[in-house]
């Protein structure tokens, strides 16, 4: 009997699934890369939870790394930025500058609208009751009264 593609194409390359998953990689392209088809790489994850570990195990560093970079634009940062320069004379000459990036506005709202949707969010939420508000000076009458009243502006 033949051995499954897990055994041959899968098992042994967690480490690997692990690193192109960090690197960015999608799921369809991890499946491309290890030779089987994106269906089957599908029914490998619920099947084999090393499998499942090893990609979430793989994003977790990158979404953090992403997290970490959108909330750094977003407040701003100050950073050291070293140059060399050949002076004429064959020396070299080192000069060390402090730059600034102010805080991206539209980094800020991104991360607002996803981190506190609540207060944030462009959109609000209403509720409907269904029911209708009206002022209807017959509401509270019955079928019997209702005739009457109907019988006598005849």
């Amino acid at each position: 009997m033949a051995k499954s593609k897990w055994e041959t194409h899968v098992k042994d390359k967690l480490i690997l699934i692990q690193g192109w998953a960090r690197d960015g990689l999608t799921d369809e392209q991890i499946a491309k890369n290890l030779g089987i088809a994106y269906s089957t790489f599908r029914d490998y994850k619920n099947k084999y939870s090393a499998l499942s570990a090893a990609l979430k195990k793989g994003k977790e560093v990158v979404d953090l790394e992403v997290e970490n970079a959108l909330l750094k634009r977003a407040l701003g940062y100050t950073y050291t930025e070293e140059t060399t320069e050949q002076l004429p004379n064959g020396g070299i000459k080192t000069k060390t500058t402090t730059k600034h990036i102010p805080g991206d506005t539209t980094a800020q709202i991104f991360w607002l609208k996803n981190r506190k949707p609540e207060v944030w969010r462009d959109k609000t939420a209403i509720e409907h009751s269904g029911e209708v508000k009206t002022n209807n000076p017959f509401s509270g009458l019955t079928t019997d009264e209702l005739k009457k009243i109907i019988n006598t502006e005849k």
